[in-house]
C-alpha cells in the first residue's frame, strides 16, 4: 500500500515539475511506462549541493533535462563523512520543489581505516553509537531510506576476536548484523519517525554473504523492502569477474527470496569498458521485471558518454546506437553536435530501448535451480549456464518444478538427499552437478545411485552425443578442457553426452533412473567458465537435454535466452561481433516486440522425447534464424 501511495503522490509532483521546468527553459523528459528511475546522491555530493546551490541547479538541469528521474536517495553518512539536518533539508526541498520524490541513504563504512572497504566495527561502542545516531538523524528527515550495500561487517579487531569466541566468523557476523539491524538501525529510526520505512540493498557477491554478515534467512524479514545489486561491470578488468547474466539472475533470485518486496535493481558505470556494457546491465535488470532501477551515482551521470572501445561494432545497427543517441539528445538544426552527450543521455536512450519491449514480457521462467539461503559452492555456476543460453530461475527453497538443477551449494540443505529421492520417486527429473556429487557421495547418496566422482582428470578435445547401444553422433572439437572423471556402472547409467581424448573418454552428462524419475549428473569443468569454450553443437545438446519443453537456442556461448510464461522470448548477445543463432520454439509465428514484424518459423522434423522419456512424441517445433548484433537484443512474442 505504501508503494502505491508513493506512486500516486508522484502524479501531482510530476505535474508540478512540468510547470516548474517550463519556467527554466527546459522540458522534463517523459516518464518510463514500465519502471521507475531513481538516482543515488552520495553524502559528499549532498554537502556540495548544500553549500553551492548554483551548482546544484546547473547539474540537475544537465541530468533532469536528459533523463526522467522519479526519486533521489540523499545520503546522510559514508565513511566518516556526514551531512547535518540543515544540509539534508536544503537538498531535499530542492528536489521536492521540482517534483522528484526523495528518500535518504546511508553507507556504513568506518571512518579513517585502511583497506579497500572497512565497515563500522559493531563490537566497538563508538561505532555502535554512530550507527544509532545516524539512523535516527536520517529518519527524522526522511520517511524512507536505504542502506547502501556497504552494510556488511568485515572487521577483525581485538574486540571482534573477543566477542566472536568459538563461533565461526560467518556465524558471529550474521548474528551481530541481525542485532544491529533491529537495535541500532530500526529501533532508533522508528523512535525518531514511526512512519519510516528502511530498505536494505543486497550486493552482487551473494555467494560470500554469510562471511560478511549478510543474513538472507533473517534480514529480508527484518526490513520491509529489499533492493538488489545488479552491477556486473566488465569482467576481464574487475576483480569480481562477474558474468553479465548475473544482472538478470540475481534480481530473479532475490525476487524469489522476498516476493513482491524486491523494490528494484541497482546499477553503476564503474569499469564499464564501453557504453554497451553499461546498457546491458540496465536492460537485464528490466528484463528481470524490476519495478525500478537505481543509478549510482549522481555525478557519474554528468560524465561525457565516451564512445571509446566500441570501434569493432560502432557502425553496426546495435541496440545501443551511439549515433542515434547523439541525434536524439544533443543535435539541433544546423548543429549536428550541439553538445557532448552525457552519461545521463546514454542511460535515457538505453532505458527507452528496453521500455519499448518491457510491457510485453510476462512472468520470467527457466530451468529451476535450488540454491539454499546463505550457501556457497560452485559459485556463479547458474550465471554461467545463463551465458551458454540456458534460461535459469533460481529459488531459495525447493521449487515446484518438474526439472530441478542442484549445484554444490545445495549441500547446505541437510535434507537434500531425501528431497532428491522424493522428487525422483514422484516421477520428476533432478540434475545434479559433479561438484554436488563429490559432497553427497559421502552423505548416503549411494542409496540413489552408485555414480561417484574420482580423483582423475580427463582433457577431452572431441565430443559425442549418443543414447542406446552403439549410438553416437560426433559433435565437434575444442581445445583440451579439464573434466573430473565420474565412475559409473555400464548398463545401469548411460552417458548421453561424452568427451573423448586419445586415451579414453569422460561422461559429460550421465543419466540414471530412480523410482519413476530420472537423475542426471552434469560434469562441470575444473574451471567452470570453460563451459563457454565447448563447441556450439555440444552446447546445443546440453540446452536440449537440460531444458526439454522450453524454447532453446542453437549457436555459440555468450548469447543468452530469457523466457517468459506469456510466450515472450528475448535473445541477447554479449559478443563483440554479430552472431547467427537459431531459436527453437513451439510457436509457428513470432512478433518482434520492437518493430511489430511477424516472423514465420520453419517447421522442424518431429523428434522423440529426451532419453528416458518413453515413446512420447515431442510437440511440433519451429526454427527461427536470427542475426543478433554485438551487445544487442532481439525481443519476440508468440502470435496466434
Amino acid at each position: 500500500m505504501q508503494k502505491g501511495a508513493r506512486l500516486k503522490a508522484g502524479h501531482w509532483l510530476g505535474a508540478l515539475a512540468l510547470l516548474l521546468v517550463s519556467a527554466t527553459g527546459w522540458t522534463a523528459p517523459r516518464s518510463y511506462q514500465n519502471f521507475k528511475v531513481t538516482v543515488y546522491i552520495p553524502v559528499r555530493v549532498v554537502k556540495r549541493m548544500a553549500r553551492d546551490p548554483a551548482w546544484m541547479r546547473s547539474s540537475w538541469k544537465e541530468i533532469g533535462s536528459a533523463l526522467h528521474v522519479d526519486q533521489v536517495f540523499i545520503e546522510s553518512y559514508r565513511a566518516g563523512v556526514s551531512a547535518d539536518g540543515a544540509q539534508l533539508d536544503r537538498v531535499k526541498h530542492f528536489f521536492e520543489s521540482r517534483g522528484v520524490a526523495v528518500a535518504g541513504g546511508m553507507a556504513m563504512l568506518g571512518p579513517g581505516r585502511g583497506g579497500q572497504f572497512n565497515t563500522l566495527d559493531y563490537a566497538l561502542p563508538a561505532d555502535r553509537a554512530l550507527a544509532r545516531r545516524m539512523s535516527a538523524l536520517t529518519a527524522r528527515h526522511f520517511n524512507e531510506f536505504v542502506l547502501d550495500d556497504l552494510y556488511f561487517f568485515n572487521t577483525k579487531s581485538d574486540a571482534d576476536i573477543a566477542a566472536k569466541g568459538g563461533r565461526s566468523w560467518a556465524e558471529y557476523r550474521m548474528r551481530t548484523m541481525d542485532e544491529v539491524s533491529r537495535d541500532l538501525i530500526l529501533g532508533p529510526a522508528r523512535a525518531a519517525n514511526p512512519k519510516v520505512r528502511i530498505i536494505i540493498k543486497f550486493p552482487n557477491f551473494y555467494p560470500s554473504f554469510q562471511g560478511m554478515g549478510f543474513d538472507l534467512v533473517h534480514e529480508p524479514k527484518i526490513f520491509p523492502e529489499i533492493w538488489t545489486g545488479d552491477e556486473t561491470r566488465y569482467a576481464p578488468t574487475t576483480d569480481q569477474e562477474l558474468l553479465p547474466y548475473e544482472s538478470y539472475e540475481i534480481f530473479r533470485y532475490f525476487e524469489n527470496i522476498a516476493p513482491g518486496r524486491n523494490g528494484g535493481g541497482w546499477v553503476d558505470p564503474i569499469a564499464m569498458h564501453d557504453l554497451d556494457r553499461y546498457a546491458e546491465q540496465l536492460w537485464d535488470t528490466i528484463l528481470a521485471k524490476a519495478p525500478a532501477i537505481n543509478l549510482f551515482e549522481y555525478t557519474d551521470l554528468l560524465r561525457i558518454a565516451d564512445p571509446k572501445n566500441r570501434a569493432p561494432w560502432q557502425h553496426l545497427p546495435t541496440t545501443f546506437n551511439y549515433r542515434r543517441m547523439v541525434l536524439e539528445c544533443c543535435a539541433t538544426p544546423g548543429a549536428p553536435a550541439a553538445r557532448h552527450p552525457r552519461l545521463a543521455d546514454a542511460v535515457a536512450y538505453s532505458l527507452r530501448q528496453v521500455d519499448r519491449i518491457a510491457g510485453g514480457l510476462g512472468e520470467p521462467r527457466g530451468l529451476a535451480v535450488y540454491r539454499p539461503l546463505d550457501s556457497s559452492g560452485e559459485d556463479f555456476l547458474p550465471e554461467m549456464l545463463g551465458m551458454i543460453g540456458i534460461p535459469v530461475e533460481m529459488y531459495p527453497r525447493w521449487p515446484n518444478a518438474h526439472s530441478v538443477l542442484l549445484t554444490q551449494a545445495a549441500a547446505h540443505d541437510p535434507r537434500i538427499v531425501t528431497e532428491i529421492e522424493s522428487h525422483l520417486r514422484a516421477g520428476d527429473r533432478v540434475i545434479i552437478t559433479s561438484g554436488l556429487l563429490r559432497v553427497l557421495q559421502h552423505r548416503g547418496f549411494d542409496r540413489v545411485t552408485d555414480m561417484r566422482l574420482t580423483h582423475r582428470i580427463v582433457a577431452p578435445t572431441r565430443y559425442v552425443e549418443g543414447f542406446g547401444f552403439g549410438a553416437g553422433t560426433v559433435l565437434g572439437k575444442s581445445r583440451p578442457i579439464l573434466f573430473p572423471l565420474i565412475h559409473f556402472y555400464t548398463n545401469e547409467d548411460w552417458a548421453v553426452l561424452r568427451g573423448l581424448d586419445d586415451a579414453g573418454g569422460v561422461p559429460l552428462l550421465l543419466m540414471d533412473h530412480y523410482g519413476k524419475g530420472e537423475l542426471y549428473v552434469l560434469d562441470v569443468p575444473e574451471e567452470q567458465n570453460d563451459l563457454a569454450s565447448l563447441p556450439p553443437p555440444v552446447l546445443d545438446a546440453l540446452r536440449r537435454l537440460l531444458t526439454p519443453g522450453l524454447p532453446r537456442l542453437e549457436g555459440p556461448a555468450q548469447v543468452s535466452l530469457f523466457d517468459y510464461a506469456n510466450g515472450a522470448r528475448v535473445v541477447e548477445s554479449y559478443l563483440d561481433q554479430p552472431v547467427a543463432v537459431r531459436l527453437i520454439d513451439g510457436s509457428a509465428h513470432l512478433e518482434d516486440l520492437s518493430s511489430g514484424t511477424v516472423l514465420e518459423g520453419e517447421p522442424l522434423a518431429s523428434v522423440g522425447s529426451p532419453p528416458g522419456g518413453g515413446a512420447r512424441a515431442a510437440p511440433r517445433q519451429y526454427g527461427y534464424e536470427l542475426r543478433v548484433e554485438p551487445h544487442s537484443l532481439v525481443a519476440l512474442r508468440e502470435r496466434p
